[in-house]
């Protein structure tokens, strides 16, 4: 067992999926139209909005285009590197302004604390933008956790259900898969890591459907050691 490193995916996993659904996806809705035409000169923004030009096939895009297409992304839940892109822009404003903490579990807390003091490195790897995912630790009902961890990966490695980003994970930390645990409340996920060896624990936080994959109601419960 005697893992090097963990990665957890964070909807389900490490924080409510209701947090997402509920206050960060509705705040963006709300807030992005106005964002992108107040901000669509700066590079950063121009970039995303030229991704998603070519997402369209419509070189020719208005910022309006743009916006609608964003708006339509976030009704149909699309795990597109554009829109989380700009998503976690947005979300950066809310969180600075207190608008809301980003919620993590207790019990993930406290263990991912534990074991980064054992020595173990941590990682992040969920669909949203790697702005995203230190935003919500950074700010979290928990204290800033960003020190815990030794990385993050996003969509921009590959889809969470595509074996090929696994293993440019893998390859990016320079491990064996047997030495690797990945945490995650998604069968498919499980799915595609444990087919390169990488261990796996399904996390059953809001009664997911259960699968072959080793299973824990929370975090206590995981075995690294």
């Amino acid at each position: 067992m005697n893992y090097r490193a963990i990665i957890t995916d964070i909807e389900g996993t490490t924080s409510r999926i209701s947090f997402v659904t509920d206050i960060l996806f509705p705040y963006a809705k709300a807030h992005l139209p106005a964002f992108i035409q107040r901000e669509q000169q700066q590079p950063a923004v121009a970039a995303e909005l030229d991704a998603i030009r070519r997402l369209l096939g419509q070189p020719a895009a208005s910022t309006d285009d743009c916006i609608a297409a964003l708006l339509d992304w976030i009704a149909a839940d699309k795990k597109l590197t554009p829109l989380k892109t700009l998503q976690g822009m947005v979300w950066q404003h809310g969180y600075q302004q207190g608008h809301f903490q980003g919620h993590i579990y207790p019990d993930a807390a406290a263990q991912l604390r534990h074991w980064q003091q054992q020595g173990i490195q941590l990682y992040v790897y969920s669909s949203g933008s790697v702005q995203a995912q230190q935003l919500l630790f950074q700010y979290s009902e928990a204290g800033d956790l960003r020190p815990l961890f030794s990385g993050y990966f996003d969509t921009r490695i590959g889809a969470k259900q595509e074996i090929a980003s696994y293993a440019a994970i893998l390859q990016h930390l320079q491990l064996p898969p047997n030495q690797v645990l990945f945490l995650s409340d998604v069968a498919a996920e499980l799915d595609a890591a444990a087919k390169l060896g990488i261990a796996t624990v399904q996390l059953i936080r809001e009664q997911q459907a259960p699968s072959q994959h080793q299973r824990a109601e929370n975090f206590y419960q995981i075995e690294v050691q």
